[in-house]
């Protein structure tokens, strides 16, 4: 999660917002605040993008697709990545079902190898994923990751040496909200992470200081604007979104770097920040 990032997959608002008809058909649907403005996404968007490449990351661009809706700007979700190739997911979140199988063509159209795929009545996004470490894989259990998901992972990632530990996550707004495991915490170092402490389970809260791990507290008005959602570039060299001042001061005092973006229009409307916009595929 916090390694050098060398590869990350985006998918532009140019090819994820490209029809206004579309936006009008699917914003309501897919429980997005307000429709957003292509045209001041794609600004937003590629200041994202240009503060990736600066930080030494080649950006792979996910091209349209007719079977992901505008949901799909969010790349992060449908597939989980492995130093032994991907894993594609089947996203709990029904109307997102084509972003897995759309990813994975982009993936193989790169020579980028598949481990393996979650199907069946198997549910898993991987914003209910953070990895620990190279063999601990933290997998949120709640509305978009059920615990079928959470099996054929295990089935998957042991003969990696992976361990899985299912961390069960509260009703918070129930079946139709976004909430992952990423909603509220963010790994930023092998011993820092950003989180909502109200809504940390407590076992998990218990397993981060157990590693000794430091929190970084997000305060509750910054929360609904994305103050959990941090990329790290590279150990505590982060992306985040512009508006969370107390966030960022906290950070920088945790000897943080931070680059920031506005995302009135890529990130608020779809509560979705720097680590949804992103794939990372490759780090090191």
């Amino acid at each position: 999660m916090v390694a050098p990032l060398r590869a990350v997959a985006v998918k532009r608002p140019e090819e994820a917002l490209t029809d206004p008809s579309r936006i009008d058909r699917e914003w309501k649907d897919l429980a997005w605040t307000r429709p957003p403005n292509p045209k001041i996404a794609s600004q937003e968007h590629h200041k994202l993008v240009s503060i990736l490449e600066a930080a030494g990351a080649r950006v792979y661009l996910l091209p349209e697709d007719s079977r992901t809706t505008i949901d799909s700007l969010y790349a992060h979700d449908p597939v989980l990545t492995t130093y032994a190739g991907a894993v594609i997911l089947q996203t709990g979140k029904i109307a997102r079902r084509g972003e897995g199988p759309a990813i994975g063509d982009a993936l193989k159209r790169w020579s980028m190898p598949i481990l393996g795929v979650i199907d069946g009545d198997a549910t898993a996004e991987a914003g209910d994923m953070i990895w620990l470490d190279s063999t601990t894989l933290l997998v949120g259990r709640g509305f978009r990751t059920n615990q079928s998901g959470i099996d054929q992972l295990s089935l998957l990632l042991g003969p990696l040496g992976v361990r899985v530990i299912a961390v069960p996550l509260p009703y918070w707004d129930g079946p139709q909200d976004v909430l992952h495991l990423m909603s509220f915490m963010s790994l930023l170092d092998d011993n820092l992470a950003v989180v909502y402490r109200r809504l940390l389970p407590v076992p998990l809260y218990e397993l981060l200081l157990s590693r000794g791990i430091e929190l970084v507290d997000v305060p509750d008005e910054e929360y609904m604007t994305l103050g959990c959602n941090v990329l790290a570039v590279a150990p505590r060299q982060l992306v985040m979104v512009a508006g969370n001042p107390v966030t960022r001061s906290r950070l920088q005092s945790a000897g943080c770097a931070i680059s920031e973006f506005e995302g009135t229009e890529i990130c608020i409307p779809g509560a979705g920040g720097p680590t949804c916009l992103t794939r990372p595929l490759h780090r090191g």
